[in-house]
This record gives C-alpha cells, structure tokens and sequence, in this order.
C-alpha cells in the first residue's frame, strides 16, 4: 500500500510553518529537514538552504517544500480539523489567530503563511449531515452566521 501525504508547497518558509503548525498540535515533530545541494550560481536556491521538511500533526504525515514565490494557497485546499470539543476548537482557532492567521467563515481561517484551515466540532458535522432535512438545513443555516463555529450557538439554532 503507497503512503499517502499532504504535501505543501511555501515560496521559502516551509521551516518556518512546520515549526509553527507542530507547535500547535499534540502529538507533532519535525521528522526530518533536508537541504538543497549546490546546483550553481543559476540555482534558484543557494546550496545549504531548506528544501524540504517533513513533518507530522498528530501523527500525519505532511511534506513541505521551499519551492519559490510561483507558488501560492488558495482557499480550494485546506486543511481540516475535526475537534472532539468547543475547547479543542477554541484552543486551534487562537493559536492560528494570534500567529497572524485571518478568520473568514463558516469555521475557515487562513493563517499567516496563506494556507486555509477549517476547524470545526465534530457536532458541526453530525447536524449538517442529519437524515432529517430540515434538522440538517437548520444546522446549515446557523453555520453560515458563523465565523468560527460556536457549539452552544448550533445547539441553540436546533432547538436543543
């Protein structure tokens, strides 16, 4: 069976971001960092700087690459976390916003290297995804009022 990762590409601060993100999961290390080779003086990057770091997140494997300015995020990938807890949302949500990060809706921020994240209860998903249509639409609709999601405040909007 392949591994399969999430591979990130930053213009030069892929260190940087892996340090950072490690930071704010449990259970997460830079697993190794490897370095450009000297390609010549036509090189992009100069021999010795950071090329690649891997890393995990609670423990998943993510890869990022220094890869230049060409390359940019856009909200069409993101990285999700699904939080057991309000606390746990909470917890994640600050961390990104007080690093820089830019909150923007429905449980989505962009944090200060560009890249999306969604942090979200697990509620969140249940009542969006209930059998009962009109439960899982009041759910949508109280979502979409929201920047960062607000457990009591979903639970409210379902009448529970």
């Amino acid at each position: 069976m392949p591994q399969i990762n999430t591979f990130l590409t930053f213009n030069d601060q892929a260190e940087e971001a892996a340090r950072f993100y490690t930071s704010v999961f449990p259970n997460s290390a830079i697993t190794r960092v490897t370095r450009y080779p000297d390609l010549g003086p036509e090189a992009p990057f100069k021999g010795g700087d950071v090329m690649l770091v891997e890393f995990t997140l609670d423990g998943r494997p993510f890869t990022a690459l220094n890869g230049g300015p060409q390359f940019a995020f856009s909200q069409g990938c993101s990285i999700s976390v699904l939080c057991d807890t309000q606390q746990q949302v909470d917890e994640y949500w600050d961390k990104l916003v007080a690093a820089g990060g830019t909150p923007v809706a429905c449980g989505w921020i962009t944090d200060h290297f560009g890249l999306s994240w969604q942090i979200n209860p697990k509620l969140l998903i249940d009542l969006i995804t209930d059998p009962d249509p009109e439960r899982a639409g009041k759910a949508m609709q109280a979502m979409m009022t929201m920047v960062k999601i607000d457990s009591e405040a979903l639970e409210r909007a379902m009448g529970q």
